[in-house]
């Protein structure tokens, strides 16, 4: 994946500095905007995924970086205190699944069914390349910190989303299908340019929850929201394409999580979460944290794309080829 271009003081001084060879890091101060807190964030995760062409892989451990990771993720969790969680709870898969049965924020899901035009459903791809180009590897990060029934319950929903270890079942690669079609670029990475800040914060979540052993529990809310909010977008996301005239190629990634998500919806709450908050009880209140954050920030993410479409404008920041 190619450095993206920089969007303001601190995402400019660090891709500068990846592109040399490893060196003692000075801290380049605040960033200006979200898209320079977030385009640094994400640049730095990254070298903990697949890495940056021309980046030397011992940047991924260099004490500066760390040390600005660290003071950037501050910024960012100050912003996640803001979304309002529900007291820990002793019944922790019930409290998911209230949660992620409220209702309230935009439905872009029922925009895209029946309203979205072509151009508009390219555009949802294209941000949502960013994850589905990589799909579950965020999460996998929980394995080795898990133990017991959450272990196994986490795995059981990672094997479906890697195919049941066949390539072109992952949905990793189900996605590429759909991105041909809609006659987008299926390279890993290949939008980060073109995409607002709100798309990278939605990805900077996985990522400083999958990366932080503390954030275990968050990790795993953070997972089964997901999961348990998945089966009716997908629906309406693939019923959407096919009104565009998408083919069951078009289709399949979306087709496939109806399918499976109803499945791990229950694996995820109750074998998953249940499981972790009955061994780790001090940990109850995090693993709803994880899942009002994804939640709100998923509203949040709709409600800007949405607000963009009903102005006549696009809601990325640059035009697709």
């Amino acid at each position: 994946m190619k450095l993206p271009l920089p969007r303001g003081p601190v995402s400019e001084a660090v891709t500068a500095a990846l592109v040399q060879a490893p060196h003692d890091f000075a801290d380049p101060g605040e960033p200006d905007s979200p898209d320079d807190l977030h385009l640094a964030l994400f640049v730095l995760y990254e070298l903990h995924y697949r890495g940056w062409d021309g980046v030397d892989d011992r940047w991924e451990w260099q004490p500066g970086l760390i040390g600005l990771r660290s003071r950037l993720e501050e910024l960012f969790e100050a912003d996640l205190r803001s979304f309002e969680v529900p007291s820990p709870v002793d019944d922790v898969p019930h409290a998911l699944v209230k949660m992620t049965q409220e209702t309230g924020g935009p439905s872009l899901s029922g925009y895209i069914r029946g309203r979205a035009t072509w151009e508009q459903f390219r555009e949802f791809a294209t941000h949502r390349s960013v994850y589905h180009l990589r799909e579950a590897d965020p999460h996998t990060f929980a394995i080795p910190r898990l133990g017991g029934a959450a272990k196994a319950a986490l795995i059981e929903v990672q094997i479906d989303e890697y195919g049941g270890g066949v390539t072109h079942r992952m949905h990793q690669e189900l996605f590429k299908d759909t991105l041909r079609a809609l006659d987008l670029d299926t390279t890993y990475g290949a939008y980060v340019d073109v995409v607002p800040a709100a798309t990278l914060a939605n990805n900077n979540l996985m990522s400083l929850f999958g990366l932080h052993r503390r954030w275990r529990g968050a990790l795993l809310g953070h997972l089964a929201a997901y999961e348990m909010t998945s089966t009716g977008p997908n629906r309406h996301y693939g019923n959407g394409l096919r009104r565009l005239g998408g083919d069951e190629v078009a289709t399949r990634f979306y087709d496939e999580h109806v399918e499976a998500d109803a499945v791990h919806e229950q694996i995820a709450a109750f074998d998953m979460c249940g499981s972790f908050a009955a061994a780790e009880p001090e940990l109850a209140g995090d693993v709803l944290f994880g899942a009002r954050c994804v939640l709100s920030m998923e509203d949040r993410w709709a409600e800007y794309v949405l607000g963009r479409w009903a102005a006549g404008e696009s809601s990325l920041r640059m035009a697709l080829a």
